[in-house]
């Protein structure tokens, strides 16, 4: 017998912290009409630095959550989480513990996409230590697309400049130009760059400002939702166990003021939210 036999419910968006915020923005305007649930971890934020065993411990344990709290469907709405976590537990969890379940990530469908925007072939990500050292993007991409080569750099004071809330202050256009300058660097050939961590379109100006004209910024909110999309009608049988009241959940296993608060800079609205435990 399975833990979590399949029911009705919503869809759960788990992010280590923020960012997935603006990958449930996305969902929910090109999806408004179903429930969603989202989980931050944020008493165990970030995950960029952490290791492959304790990723997959901490987002196990976050879809497990969600899947007790009626979720039919997961996104991992964190790059880190996509990349170090989502295939072990796809192969190894979900036939277990909940096979009529599915849990889905935020690369495939940006390395999906990624062949009809570049030109000249050559890619650039920018995202956590976690990610890039993951290779995720570069290995997702080459399968789809052999002939992409993609260049990655780490941005580790991105993500603290965002929760600080100074992305908009003039000492965040130093971080920001100085990691496009070494990308560009390092591939000039460059002409599309992905923003490989769902914070980073809150640096959109700046971003935009610094990188070389005509290299085209790709955020992921977008392409996850239009994937979405696309995957519940390939899969009606998961859709309709997906219920649709046009509502929204918030979890947070830290300071639920804490987290109202600083979800403003992502979602521009106030927002009732709960503590929840994972442990």
């Amino acid at each position: 017998m399975t833990a979590f036999p399949a029911t009705q419910g919503p869809i759960g968006v788990f992010d280590s912290g923020y960012g997935g915020l603006t990958i449930l923005h996305g969902i929910r305007q090109l999806l408004p009409e179903y429930d969603y649930i989202y989980l931050g971890d944020n008493a165990r934020a970030p995950y960029g630095s952490r290791s492959f065993e304790v990723v997959y411990q901490f987002t196990r344990q976050a879809v497990l959550k969600l899947f007790e709290l009626g979720c039919q469907l997961v996104i991992l709405g964190c790059n880190t989480a996509s990349a170090k976590a989502l295939r072990t537990i796809q192969q190894r969890d979900l036939p277990r513990l909940a096979p009529d379940r599915r849990v889905l990530g935020v690369i495939r469908p940006t390395a999906e996409v990624i062949g009809d925007l570049t030109q000249t072939r050559h890619v650039g990500l920018l995202a956590t230590e976690g990610t890039v050292k993951s290779d995720s993007y570069r290995l997702e991409i080459q399968k789809l697309h052999p002939d992409i080569s993609v260049t990655g750099v780490a941005c580790p004071l991105w993500v603290p400049i965002i929760e600080n809330n100074e992305a908009d202050s003039p000492g965040a256009d130093y971080f920001v130009k100085k990691r496009l300058d070494h990308l560009m660097r390092l591939d000039p050939l460059i002409d599309t760059v992905i923003l490989g961590c769902t914070h980073y379109p809150i640096l959109m100006p700046k971003i935009l400002k610094y990188i070389r004209p005509g290299v085209r910024i790709v955020p992921q909110g977008e392409y996850v939702a239009e994937s979405l999309q696309n995957y519940l009608h390939r899969h009606p049988a998961i859709d309709s166990l997906l219920t649709k009241s046009a509502r929204c959940q918030y979890y947070t296993t830290e300071n639920p003021d804490k987290f109202k608060e600083s979800a403003r800079i992502f979602l521009h609205e106030d927002i009732n939210v709960r503590h929840i435990d994972l442990e």
